[in-house]
């Protein structure tokens, strides 16, 4: 999703604590090392006892944590520009009783856009019960972001930027949508809509 310019909150600044906020950032980049950047989150055990140990609140280390896991969620984001075409692809699969749907992908000089499409019959509560955010996995070499998306009466539709830009020779590709619970949680709900390009 797309960021809010993040404005500083106050002007203050105690400069005899910038040593200790350098080191805090050197410890960040040292966990990020030693765990292979793949941490993941403290028992709630382990952050009671730094709580009371360090005399800080438990919520707020749960914060701290949280925060850390999902950096990638602070990546800057490609912005499209130069428009340069659309590439067909028109595809759909249907499962658990959704209709999935991608038709095209535009292309921008630096990223691509890619919109997945999504129906289901409104006369069912298939949607109402349904977890609807999807990520989008390609390989390592593409940053896939959802920019936005959407619902109403039996249509939603997702956008994804894609960074670089995909080859206008789409054959061979392999565009996966991973279906999770909740945005930026780690774990899918296991349903996964993939699509092989052509």
């Amino acid at each position: 999703m797309k960021h809010m310019t993040f404005i500083r909150p106050t002007e203050h600044y105690d400069q005899r604590i910038i040593h200790i906020d350098e080191q805090i950032c050197a410890l960040i980049k040292q966990r990020k090392e030693r765990s292979d950047n793949h941490p993941g989150f403290p028992p709630f055990e382990y952050i009671s006892d730094w709580a009371a140990k360090f005399e800080l609140y438990e919520d707020f280390l749960k914060a701290v944590f949280g925060t850390l896991l999902n950096e990638d969620h602070f990546k800057p984001m490609v912005e499209p520009t130069g428009f340069r075409k659309h590439i067909a692809v028109l595809r759909s699969i249907e499962k658990d009783k959704f209709f999935y749907t991608l038709t095209s992908i535009r292309q921008y000089s630096n990223a691509s856009v890619i919109t997945l499409s999504m129906d289901w019959d409104i006369t069912t509560e298939l949607y109402s019960n349904k977890p609807n955010h999807f990520e989008l996995y390609i390989d390592e070499s593409y940053d896939c972001r959802m920019t936005n998306g959407g619902s109403s009466s039996g249509h939603a539709a997702y956008n994804y930027v894609v960074s670089p830009p995909l080859p206008d020779d789409i054959s061979g590709i392999k565009l996966e949508f991973k279906e999770l619970s909740v945005p930026l949680k780690k774990d899918g709900t296991g349903t996964g809509i993939v699509f092989k390009l052509e």
